[in-house]
């Protein structure tokens, strides 16, 4: 008896052995398909198209305007309600590699704003093609979800192209706060079609550079760029720009009122940037020119050139300070910012004036921002515009001055 219960003993001890070295065996094996798991996982999530982000804004506005913004009625007052903006977008990462779609919707309409491929090397360098924003102009560069006016100023108006199908190359370089950006552009901007009469391909090129001096609250940023731009003997468009005034029934900047358009071989313009950063206080300034190569040297606008400038002035009643990013050089709305008003104000002129026509306008903005948080936010800016030149009575007869009033409600999603 005492024999079988030492063998009974011995084969208990036997088996809790095994099991316990069994046990051990399990838990390895368990961790090492865990492991591989996660190796699967990992090389998963950067082989196949993860890290996707779904976003989009609503703007919509309102807007009063008299006077030379409605001159085709007399100066009597007019108004709209309407959707500024109804834009959403997908992006994705893929390594090295990253994409952007955004899309905008109208009643019954849609259009593709931006479709950008891009790759980013690692010294810094990066390209992007599909269609992309110019660089030109920190006015016009600046989001319009970022903004702190309703409509950028006349200048951005009319000599940005925004977004057209193309490539570039740009780099920031934070050692020494210089950037570059070049690219080529199909050229259907400005009344050009994007080809000639012989159907062939008309291209833009463009170069900005940038130097920015750049800490929270203490930004110095200085910029140039330059656009030339083949036409392919498309008349340049008449109307600049609005005034500043989005739905008015007459756009004050004209250089064809009571004259002609030209056709242009091609047209150089170029800007200079000049912004400031001090705590809740933000200056930007810009000045363009743009020179206009006729098809027939013989017409008066051959050689002529236009230029404009902008002033403007921020302020956070609150202390919150706009973010600088020096890798794109421009401003965006403060992060994380939260029941805070901004104050603005703007003096911005376009001159459209040649010898015999054409107009110029000076606009003078007033405006105030209340943001509710980062995602919502309620905009009134106070217009007043003054038109002069040869071809101010041909495009407003005694309408000469216009007043108006925009708000807007803006929710970011």
């Amino acid at each position: 008896m005492k024999a079988s219960n030492t063998q009974l003993a011995l084969a208990v001890a036997a088996a809790l052995a095994s099991t316990s070295v069994l046990a051990d065996n399990d838990t390895d094996k368990l961790q090492q398909q865990l492991d591989a798991l996660q190796k699967e996982v990992s090389a998963l999530k950067k082989s196949s198209g993860f890290n996707l982000e779904f976003g989009g804004r609503v703007q919509l506005d309102y807007n009063y305007f008299d006077g030379a913004y409605n001159a085709d009625n007399g100066g009597s007052g007019g108004s709209d309600f309407f959707p500024r903006r109804i834009r959403t977008y997908v992006a994705s990462e893929h390594g090295n590699w990253d994409h952007k779609l955004l899309l905008e919707f109208g009643e019954g309409t849609a259009e593709i704003v931006m479709a950008r491929v891009r790759y980013a090397f690692d010294n810094g360098l990066k390209i992007k093609a599909g269609k992309i924003r110019e660089d030109i102009s920190l006015n016009a560069l600046t989001s319009s979800k970022h903004i702190n006016t309703i409509e950028r100023s006349s200048l951005a108006n009319t000599f940005s192209p925004f977004f057209r199908w193309g490539a570039s190359a740009y780099q920031y370089f934070k050692d020494s706060g210089f950037r570059y950006a070049v690219g080529v552009y199909k050229n259907d901007a400005f009344g050009a079609t994007g080809n000639d009469e012989n159907d062939k391909l008309t291209l833009a090129a463009t170069g900005r550079v940038t130097w920015s001096s750049a800490a929270p609250g203490d930004v110095i940023h200085l910029g140039a760029w330059h656009s030339y731009r083949d036409m392919g003997g498309n008349e340049l468009g008449a109307r600049f720009a609005r005034g500043e005034v989005r739905e008015a029934n007459t756009r004050l900047v004209d250089y064809a009122a009571g004259g002609v358009t030209a056709a242009l071989d091609s047209l150089s313009q170029s800007g200079l940037e000049f912004a400031y950063q001090a705590d809740s206080l933000t200056l930007e300034a810009e000045y363009a020119s743009r020179s206009l190569n006729a098809v027939n040297s013989a017409d008066l606008l051959d050689s002529e050139r236009f230029d404009g400038f902008h002033v403007s002035a921020s302020y956070f009643l609150g202390g919150e300070q706009r973010q600088y990013k020096a890798s794109s050089a421009l401003f965006v709305q403060p992060k994380n910012i939260k029941n805070a008003w901004e104050l603005v104000a703007r003096v911005s002129q376009m001159d459209a004036t040649s010898s015999l026509q054409g107009t110029q306008a000076t606009t003078y903005t007033l405006g105030t921002s209340y943001y509710i948080s980062s995602d919502i936010k309620f905009m009134g800016n106070l217009i007043y515009s003054d038109v002069t030149g040869p071809g101010t009575t041909a495009l407003v007869g005694d309408e000469d001055s216009g007043m108006g009033f925009s708000a807007r409600m803006q929710y970011l999603f």
